[in-house]
């Protein structure tokens, strides 16, 4: 848990919620906040499983998924490349599209040339190619004349995709099974503040959208996990323009590490479904593999 990401506090906290599920569920569990040492100390530790609940570039990417495999440790979540391809949010979005999912069309662009003007007809959002939780997102709403300010610690590389318009869906699958549909409501749009403010949004499991909808975000969910060869847990998130109907729903990207706190999306849709914390967590270490 931990490490040097963008998303260090946010893999924190899922690390010591998932760490105290599994010691009430009978594990004996070390916690390791993962730095340079991560090699040597997971040698000394000798784990039957490692529960990878880091999150963001390094622990999400495939980069310690290779070393997990070099070492011949068994390992929650996706391997290498299904990681590796899920981080990379335009090869994602290659993979989806031969496996016919709707997306968003989208750029490649350099930080200089975002900031100089439009690369796309506005209104478009920028985000960094391979960060997740939302991290340096920016959306540029329509009738926007001045050019994006970017922060110096803005990647040289970004990610420029067409704004989807409507309601905020997500869909969770286990294993082989997509679990229930969340809507998140927020008062804006769903940035890094909504996802992890107090307040900053609220969620409805299951959503109160049309049956139809509902069983197209379960196919989708699981059609993407697959198409990029996940397994363990994985979370799919949609927008869904409800004016066009069942062609409104877009997806936007596959999570393969999703928060793991009591009150995060997926534990929350497993909840919905009489899977207990623990009993998730459980599932993950079980399910845990290596490809040695």
């Amino acid at each position: 848990m931990g490490g040097p990401s963008a998303e260090r506090e946010v893999s924190l906290s899922s690390g010591r919620e998932c760490a105290a599920a599994l010691r009430g569920e009978g594990f004996t569990v070390v916690e390791i906040d993962a730095g340079a040492d991560l090699c040597a100390r997971l040698r000394d530790e000798a784990p039957d499983v490692v529960f990878n609940a880091l999150h963001g570039r390094w622990g999400e990417d495939g980069a310690v998924q290779g070393m997990l495999e070099w070492l011949g440790i068994p390992y929650t979540h996706s391997g290498v490349l299904a990681s590796a391809l899920a981080m990379d949010k335009q090869r994602a979005k290659d993979v989806f599209r031969a496996a016919g999912l709707p997306v968003m069309e989208s750029v490649i662009a350099t930080r200089a040339e975002v900031a100089a003007g439009h690369v796309i007809a506005p209104p478009y959002v920028v985000k960094p190619v391979n960060e997740g939780s939302s991290v340096g997102v920016h959306l540029v709403r329509d009738h926007s004349n001045a050019p994006l300010v970017l922060g110096g610690d803005a990647p040289d590389m970004l990610m420029v995709e067409s704004f989807a318009p409507g309601r905020e869906l997500t869909t969770t699958v286990m294993g082989d099974r997509a679990l229930v549909v969340t809507e998140i409501m927020t008062a804006d749009w769903y940035d890094y503040a909504a996802k992890y403010s107090p307040g900053g949004s609220t969620h409805v499991v299951p959503a109160k959208i049309p049956e139809a909808i509902a069983a197209l975000c379960l196919d989708h969910a699981l059609r993407a996990h697959r198409a990029l060869g996940c397994r363990g847990m994985s979370r799919t998130d949609f927008r869904w323009d409800e004016a066009r109907g069942a062609a409104g729903l877009v997806l936007l990207e596959v999570n393969t590490q999703p928060g793991m706190t009591p009150t995060s999306l997926s534990p929350e849709q497993a909840g919905a479904l009489g899977i207990r914390f623990g009993e998730l967590c459980r599932w993950l270490v079980e399910d845990a593999s290596c490809s040695r």
